[in-house]
């Protein structure tokens, strides 16, 4: 069968999919917590320099999923072609890449695609696809994302907005079927310091139920304290909140995250007549519904099923497979 491997290499983490290059469909698939930051700094503390040694490396952290896959399905993969999106085309990734510039046709013209033989002792050719910049932004793999959803997505919306949650949020402007601009908002990364290391870290638990009444009553106050306050003094009224027995240290949880993600959102609020389509996970999904809800928002807000946003890197890999003629 020919097949195809598709690498979704993210800052937090590493998503491998076998694919039928034919069909496209999904055969079977590796996750890690390996993202790019955590492979960068394993590989800085070997204090090896030479970039050889570094492409090595992180090769060594794919081939360790592609025996998964080999030995769960009883196959060699020697040969199959890996295509690799995300930050593994960054300045902490194996090989550093341009970026495309804006603006950016999601027909996947403009990528910037680098193809490289297959390396000593990993039996991959593999393509790399690099990321798209601005006057003062940039960002990798979104924009890949972006090229597996968007033809599947219907809308007469003349100015759209794609909103991608994560580590580092993502909102992207399309008008006619191309990136015109984008914004980077460091909402997951900033909530994770806040709450593991920051002053706040005593005054949260970490709680998954945000449809619990008490949990969206919290969450929600914190999306309209963020939209009608200073983010840098609301954020301490989390310790306050503690120390006063305003909330428990699970309600604390949704509070700080309703404030960061409000003060995320509040800025389409200008946007009154784009379309805005959220595409995440499932578990993001139902606190970026619930903020837009909150700051009446919600009517203009389009969300799709999260295993198919997830699959979105796969469609556009299979695509550029395509495109560049296997």
């Amino acid at each position: 069968m020919n097949m195809l491997l598709s690498c979704d290499w993210g800052t937090s983490a590493l998503r491998l999919n076998l694919i039928d290059a034919k069909s496209g469909q999904i055969m079977t698939g590796e996750r890690s917590d390996s993202g790019i930051a955590k492979t960068f700094e394993l590989w800085k503390a070997t204090n090896i320099t030479d970039e050889n040694s570094r492409i090595a490396f992180y090769l060594d952290v794919l081939q360790q999923l592609i025996s998964n896959i080999e030995t769960r399905l009883s196959v060699s993969l020697n040969g199959v072609k890996l295509f690799i999106s995300g930050m593994a085309s960054s300045s902490i990734g194996f090989i550093e890449l341009p970026y495309s510039q804006l603006p950016f046709a999601l027909s996947g013209p403009g990528l910037q695609v680098k193809h490289l033989p297959a390396p000593e002792g990993f039996n991959h050719a593999i393509s790399m696809i690099s990321g798209v910049r601005s006057a003062d932004d940039v960002m990798r793999g979104e924009e890949t994302q972006l090229i597996g959803c968007v033809e599947a997505i219907e809308s007469t919306a003349v100015n759209q907005v794609f909103i991608l949650p994560g580590t580092h949020s993502k909102h992207i402007y399309v008008h006619q079927n191309n990136i015109t601009g984008f914004k980077t908002y460091m909402t997951g990364d900033l909530f994770e310091l806040l709450s593991q290391k920051s002053i706040l870290h005593n005054s949260v638990e970490k709680e998954n139920d945000i449809e619990a009444a008490e949990h969206a009553l919290s969450f929600k106050q914190g999306v309209t304290d963020a939209a009608g306050g200073n983010l840098l003094h609301a954020i301490f009224k989390v310790r306050t909140n503690n120390l006063f027995n305003v909330y428990t240290k699970k309600q604390n949880f949704f509070y700080l995250s309703g404030l960061l993600i409000g003060t995320e959102l509040k800025d389409l609020a200008v946007n009154s007549k784009d379309q805005f389509h959220l595409l995440c996970g499932a578990g993001l999904e139902k606190c970026y519904r619930m903020a837009f809800e909150q700051l009446n928002m919600a009517k203009q807000l389009k969300t799709y099923p999260p295993q198919w946003v997830d699959e979105a890197v796969v469609r556009a890999h299979h695509k550029i497979y395509n495109q560049i003629g296997n």
